[in-house]
């Protein structure tokens, strides 16, 4: 049997290419904002991957250390290394912050990591260049996303830090990359007041009655000395010792230290399910949007094309085609121009949108089967309007002209 479609799509190949070029830009942007979400839930898990952490102790009622504030005293971890079923503990801050570099700098979130070997919580699992950091000041390790190379010199706040080790894919949930720098410098630049805001501090607690007072000597020059130490971190990171259910041990920690402790699955609720909720909602709007459109443009040009040949769809009914040929015919066009949207689409989103876009796109050959189910749904859903216009026509219109 002869394709009327096909014959037609040849006729008028110039418009179904350009007009399949065009859809096809909009469903690559489409796969791509799916992309973005999945690289943003992706981002999310590999920060608790590489943390290395089973349980992650954090300050009492907050939901730290990357969806808000948390503050411990940095001796807590002592405390916690003798629970039963504890293996290894560590201290971790976070600090999100502008890393400068020759006069430009980068979106960096800066953990300090506590002194170790590889494998110790929140040191970077894997380096593809370079070594860990072995002296406790003024080295770091940076993803190589941040753009710097080994030797280079980096400064966060007032210090200047050598990068001795480069990492791949170490990235906070909002994708930032991640410096690694030694803990005791971390904890200075999450606190560090500049020169002047010191000095206030200083005559402020000077001119302080109580620090003033005869009976307490040598209490002003403690106070002081206090303004420069923070004692400070966001979390401690635990290991559950193999046997032991991390559960139990959580459950523990938070009875008899007072402490809020989070499983690795309810850390990654908190990053998924609370974080990128929001962000999570704009793509799922940005997708209607996307699929409304790209629903109109093929309506409106299969209905285009449907007008076009009136006459010949007339000459059809008059010969006694019957209306389901007809609707096959203006079917079939509509799922074609669909399917020529879908290969652009998904050739851009992979060579062109993905590899040139700031944030991480993870492109899943799932979605990319859901997608073209849903291309190929909108499409025939697109052709309903035409498939009733071309059914109206009348017959005689074939002889009238």
């Amino acid at each position: 049997m002869i394709s009327l479609a096909g014959r037609d799509i040849i006729h008028s190949w110039g418009k179904f290419v350009f007009t399949g070029f065009g859809l096809g830009l909009l469903i690559g942007i489409t796969l791509s904002m799916a992309g973005i979400y999945r690289g943003m839930v992706d981002d999310a898990r590999v920060l608790l991957d590489n943390s290395g952490a089973d349980l992650w102790v954090v300050q009492k009622n907050t939901i730290g250390p990357y969806a808000e504030p948390s503050s411990l005293y940095d001796d807590t971890w002592r405390e916690i290394r003798g629970m039963p079923g504890v293996k290894q503990v560590a201290n971790i801050t976070y600090l999100t912050m502008q890393v400068a570099k020759d006069g430009s700098d980068v979106r960096a979130m800066v953990a300090g990591i506590s002194p170790g070997t590889p494998g110790t919580p929140g040191w970077p699992p894997l380096l593809v260049a370079g070594r860990h950091i072995t002296r406790s000041h003024y080295e770091a390790v940076a993803d190589v996303a941040t753009g710097f190379k080994l030797g280079d010199v980096v400064r966060i706040r007032r210090n200047h830090y050598t990068v001795v080790g480069l990492t791949r894919r170490m990235v906070s949930s909002n994708g930032d990359p991640m410096i690694f720098i030694p803990l005791k410098d971390a904890q200075e630049a999450q606190f560090l007041k500049d020169n002047d805001a010191i000095r206030q501090q200083r005559r402020r607690t000077a001119a302080n009655p109580a620090f003033n007072r005869p009976a307490v000597p040598g209490l002003l020059e403690a106070a002081v000395a206090t303004q420069s130490v923070n004692p400070f971190v966001n979390a401690v990171l635990v290991q559950v010792a193999s046997g032991h259910n991390p559960l139990t041990t959580a459950t523990s920690i938070r009875r008899w230290k007072n402490l809020t402790v989070y499983t690795r699955a309810q850390m990654e609720e908190i990053l998924v399910g609370k974080l990128i909720a929001t962000s999570a909602r704009q793509i799922f709007m940005f997708l209607v949007i996307l699929s409304i459109v790209s629903s109109a443009i093929v309506a409106f040009i299969i209905y285009t094309l449907t007008q076009g040949k009136i006459r010949e769809i007339a000459v059809l009914k008059l010969i006694g085609t019957k209306n389901r040929t007809i609707i096959a015919l203006i079917m079939q066009q509509s799922m074609a121009l669909g399917a020529i949207g879908f290969v652009v689409g998904k050739i851009s989103a992979t060579l062109f949108m993905a590899p040139i876009f700031p944030k991480y796109v993870l492109l899943l050959p799932l979605d990319s089967v859901i997608g073209f189910i849903a291309v190929m749904i909108i499409c025939i859903l697109a052709s309903i309007i035409s498939i009733r216009a071309a059914l109206k026509v009348d017959p005689a219109e074939a002889i009238g002209g």
